[in-house]
């Protein structure tokens, strides 16, 4: 083979392959952290096993989610607070997953940038093993694009894949019906939903996110990059006890929007607004934007991030569950004759 010429070479171009292979190095403790039942191979090969009868399933059903974190990255990009944005992937995907009645089994990404930096990088992916060790599926590969001329410097994208499974015939929803009480559990915050308007609303106030939390005791762009709670954990408990009929996770659209998703057709619900307090964040993005409850209610989770429709006789004993597992509960109202959403009370 003779020699080129000009003597380029790839890193020339922008791509260093060899930074590529130190963060691989890096994350594969992170990556460790997370094996479970199942797992069959481990990072760096060019596909990643998994054992479905060694997960413990007999007659399994897949099910898969791909999500983003949106414009949430926008703050984390500019800021610099990269290490939560991981944990926001994998919820936005395995909270999802949990609606079907599944079990997140394991998890995949794609991370692209213009130049790789290795900490940038490192330190999301940590997350994103952070967040499957909370959800307990395995970090069993992904993928990481340095494309320049793509992506501005310092810029980065983020997707998702989630594969889970269930049991044949125990998917979710089934058995919704009139009578059926709806219990929320609390959100940590604004998630990863509404973030355009959000750094709108921020525009406005004519803060920095340096700037001292007006609803907190952090930064603004600290406070408003507090990751999505995973409730995969929790609600799996409350679906093994028993009554609960479907799942509903509180993204874009807000409840108005995510909760008929799950009911029959002829269904709807009656939800109290004062069955819970709404929390800061959500009060001073109200007010600084002068928003409608109606555009709140459709367009955040306004404090709710899950919402269970469960039998009523169990909704005692699944609250009992819930709060063992470190959730806070709120009883919102009942599943009702005809469809659509009727909120009594006052959210602000």
């Amino acid at each position: 083979m003779t020699s080129g010429k000009n003597g380029l070479t790839y890193a020339d171009a922008g791509v260093d392959i060899d930074a590529g292979n130190a963060l691989v190095d890096r994350i594969k403790p992170a990556a460790k952290r997370t094996n479970r039942p199942g797992v069959a191979s481990g990072l760096g090969g060019f596909g990643a096993l998994f054992d479905l009868k060694a997960a413990g399933y007999s007659d399994p059903i897949l099910v898969g989610a791909t999500d983003g974190v949106g414009t949430k990255l926008r703050i984390a990009i500019d800021t610099g607070v990269v290490d939560g944005v991981g944990i926001d992937l994998v919820a936005m995907c395995v909270n999802d997953l949990v609606c079907q009645g599944a079990e997140p089994l394991f998890f995949l990404d794609y991370f692209a940038t213009g130049k790789l930096e290795t900490d940038t990088a490192a330190r999301i992916i940590e997350g994103i093993a952070e967040g499957c060790v909370r959800s307990g599926c395995a970090l069993i590969g992904g993928e990481t694009a340095e494309m320049p001329g793509m992506y501005p410097e310092g810029d980065f994208d983020l997707a998702g894949f989630a594969v889970g499974a269930m049991e044949r015939g125990s998917a979710l929803p089934e058995g919704v019906v009139e009578g059926d009480v709806l219990l929320g559990l609390a959100s940590d915050g604004v998630h990863s939903n509404g973030y355009s308007l959000v750094r709108k609303l921020v525009e406005v106030s004519g803060l920095g996110w340096d700037a001292d939390c007006p609803f907190g005791e952090s930064t603004l762009g600290a406070a408003l990059l507090t990751p999505t709670r995973l409730y995969v954990k929790q609600c799996l408990a409350a679906v093994r006890a028993g009554g609960v009929h479907a799942l509903a996770h509180i993204t874009g659209g807000g409840l108005t929007e995510n909760l008929p998703r799950v009911l029959p057709e002829d269904l709807g619900a009656d939800i109290d607004l004062n069955a819970w307090d709404l929390p800061p964040v959500f009060k001073w993005m109200a007010e600084t934007g002068g928003i409608a409850e109606a555009e709140m209610l459709k367009t955040f989770n306004c404090g709710i991030g899950m919402i269970l429709s469960v039998a009523a006789d169990r909704a005692d004993e699944l609250v009992k569950v819930l709060e063992a597992e470190g959730e806070t509960v709120a009883r919102l109202g009942t599943v009702t004759k005809g469809a659509g959403m009727r909120y009594a009370g006052k959210l602000l």
